[in-house]
């Protein structure tokens, strides 16, 4: 999920361990650890040349069990040495810091396993991306009442019952929430397929996510030999059906048996794409886990980017971020989000 929601969880964790021993700085640290795996976006770019290997790259090993718990020793390690001096020498133990860390860097992986991007939990055992698909990578009402519940309690002492109850408090009504998402995502696959039948689409293969900043409004595609067929429904509409249905055809301006790298491009995105050519030597990935930006252009994407031969290399352009469009999908989405 998001940086901001993952340093919460990992303030979270610091607290439950340590925040008897040492107040708000168990926050702190647990922040840290909260944070780590997601510094895979720029150790990527370190390691790698390629936009594409590097970007393939987030959510891989630094987000795995055995990264997890590699680091938490020695991070615990390093912590329990920076910390366990002076005044506060034998206040903690070096169990108590493996413990901190270990719970902040894996909760982290956890709770990502259920968003729509794929969380590779197993590497290197397996490269096998977990999404569960049942609550956005944003989602406020996961994050704020949480957030503060963690803000609450940093105005007590640290031996208090009520901070203890702020922290039960806010990992619990996340939590509830958590399991809501999950029960709604169970009622939209169920939805989603009845639809497919009551529009007589003889699909492959589907799935459904919510759309960013919600689980209200969810969105659904359908896989056929040829053609994507994606649709919407929101919790508010009158009718319990998926509606809005658009036909996407399958583009393949580059195929899997001539680079290598598009076969790692269709592995990232579960088979659920296409790719357009714009010109000699430029195409557009769309990655249609993700809606699109416009009813209009049946090759517009929330999640797309530009693909270029590079040295008989292919490579990708960084992102671009076009605001007016963004903008577009969010008003439409919001619209839609009300219900028809």
């Amino acid at each position: 999920m998001d940086s901001l929601t993952q340093i919460v969880l990992g303030a979270a964790c610091g607290e439950a361990v340590l925040g008897k021993k040492i107040g708000n700085k168990a926050l702190l640290f647990g922040a840290i650890g909260g944070t780590i795996p997601d510094l895979d976006v720029y150790v990527g770019n370190l390691l790698y040349g390629n936009e594409i290997d590097a970007m393939l790259f987030h959510r891989g090993f630094m987000h795995s069990i055995l990264f997890a718990v590699l680091a938490a020793f020695l991070l615990g390690w390093l912590a329990y040495k920076f910390y366990n001096s002076g005044k506060r020498f034998n206040a903690t133990t070096q169990h108590n810091w493996i413990s901190l860390f270990f719970w902040s860097l894996f909760t982290h992986p956890i709770l990502d396993c259920f968003t729509p991007y794929g969380t590779q939990l197993f590497t290197p055992f397996t490269n096998y991306r977990v999404a569960f698909n049942n609550i956005a990578v944003v989602d406020p009402l996961y994050t704020i009442p949480f957030l503060l519940c963690i803000i609450f309690l940093m105005f007590f002492k640290r031996t208090s019952d009520k901070r203890r109850f702020c922290l039960k408090f806010g990992i619990g009504i996340s939590s509830l929430y958590l399991l809501f998402t999950l029960g709604n995502k169970l009622y939209m696959d169920a939805l989603f397929k009845k639809s497919l039948h009551t529009n007589k689409i003889a699909y492959k293969r589907y799935f459904s996510q919510p759309t960013i900043f919600n689980n209200i409004l969810w969105y659904g595609v359908a896989e056929t030999d040829s053609i994507y067929y994606v649709g919407y429904y929101s919790l508010f509409d009158k009718e319990n059906r998926f509606s809005d249905f658009k036909e996407l055809h399958k583009e393949r301006a580059l195929n899997t048996k001539d680079y290598k790298r598009i076969k790692d491009l269709a592995w990232f995105s579960n088979n659920y794409y296409s790719i357009y050519k714009l010109s000699d030597n430029e195409y557009q990935y769309n990655d249609l886990r993700y809606p699109l930006t416009s009813d209009e252009a049946s090759n517009s994407s929330v999640f797309k980017f530009r693909l270029f031969e590079d040295k008989g290399e292919l490579n990708m352009k960084p992102f671009e971020r076009n605001e007016d469009n963004v903008s577009d999908a969010l008003n439409a989405l919001w619209e839609r989000l009300k219900g028809k």
